[in-house]
């Protein structure tokens, strides 16, 4: 006998099944409140992107826009100029990065001793200059290394030494370039570096006392595989400023003396902004976007955790 249920069950029973089910106002909600971030990276990030490579595909021919295909990208690889910008950067990238990150490492476990004193103001002290602004510190930085009236070179003078050519001289204007990215960067790297240190257990360096281990033992087997992550992080920013870097060499240099030090960003923008060939100009940026995605693929095959 088959059991017969009640209005007011059968309600009940209708209405748990629309309890059930999400409402289709709750499914369309989280959209909604996503939608204009979404809406603003779409116009001033996805648009622009786009709108870059298709203006890549251009140049510009008696003030008419011509689509030319792949001869910009054709022409970057016959250009002396971009790849001695190239070269340029990648020196940067390989000789100031490394000795950056390695003054942050050291500079992080310094700070995160207990044995020095006052410890939270030599933290601010290390991390201010982040907060100087690209082309304020380039300004002093190239005032204080002018060759007649730069205070280096007068300091120099004090003690019986010529002045340096620190922005005229090829070579000293990559020294110069490389001291300027050093003083800034450095404590903000080692912040993050310091955050990381400050996450690894104190139990790993009391067990590696208790077998033994020295300050450097404990160093390399503790301290440096603890700060992987972080480490991993502060290369990949490190690599893209790197690649990226514009406003110091053409605030202190102007990618001179003899291109010394000119960078894919500085010209780059003489290209869009001096010689106004758009086109060309999108076309290194393109360029520069599939190095980045290149060099950050390898980095964290490399340095990324092992599976």
């Amino acid at each position: 006998m088959t059991a017969t249920l009640t209005g007011r069950e059968r309600r009940a029973v209708a209405s748990r099944g629309t309890a059930r089910r999400p409402r289709p106002r709750r499914r369309v909600a989280p959209y909604l409140f996503v939608l204009p971030a979404l809406l603003l990276f779409a116009v001033f990030k996805i648009y622009p992107i786009g709108q870059s490579f298709v203006i890549s595909l251009h140049k510009s021919v008696g003030g008419t826009e011509r689509f030319v295909g792949a001869d910009n990208y054709t022409r970057l690889m016959h250009d002396s100029l971009f790849w001695t910008a190239l070269k340029n950067t990648a020196v940067i990238l390989v000789v100031q990065v490394p000795v950056m990150l390695a003054l942050a490492t050291g500079l992080a476990v310094a700070l995160n001793s207990t044995l020095l004193r006052g410890r939270a103001l030599f933290r601010l002290g290390f991390f201010l200059p982040m907060v100087t602004g690209l082309v304020a510190y380039g300004i002093v930085f190239s005032i204080l290394l002018g060759k007649e009236y730069g205070l280096v070179n007068w300091l120099l003078g004090l003690t019986g030494l010529d002045p340096v050519p620190w922005l005229t001289d090829p070579l000293w204007a990559k020294v110069s370039l490389g001291l300027a990215l050093t003083w800034h960067y450095t404590g903000y790297n080692a912040v993050i570096l310091l955050a990381r240190l400050q996450s690894v257990p104190a139990e790993l360096y009391d067990a590696a006392a208790v077998d033994g281990a020295g300050a450097w033992t404990s160093f390399r087997h503790v301290t440096l595989p603890g700060l992987r992550p972080a480490l991993l992080l502060t290369t990949v920013l490190s690599t893209i400023g790197t690649l990226q870097i514009f406003d110091e060499p053409y605030v202190l240099t102007g990618g001179g003396p003899d291109n010394a030090t000119l960078t894919i960003g500085v010209y780059l923008y003489q290209n869009a902004f001096k010689y106004f060939d758009f086109g060309y100009a999108s076309a290194i940026a393109y360029a520069l976007a599939v190095l980045i995605g290149i060099l950050g693929v390898i980095q964290f095959r490399l340095l990324g955790e092992k599976s």
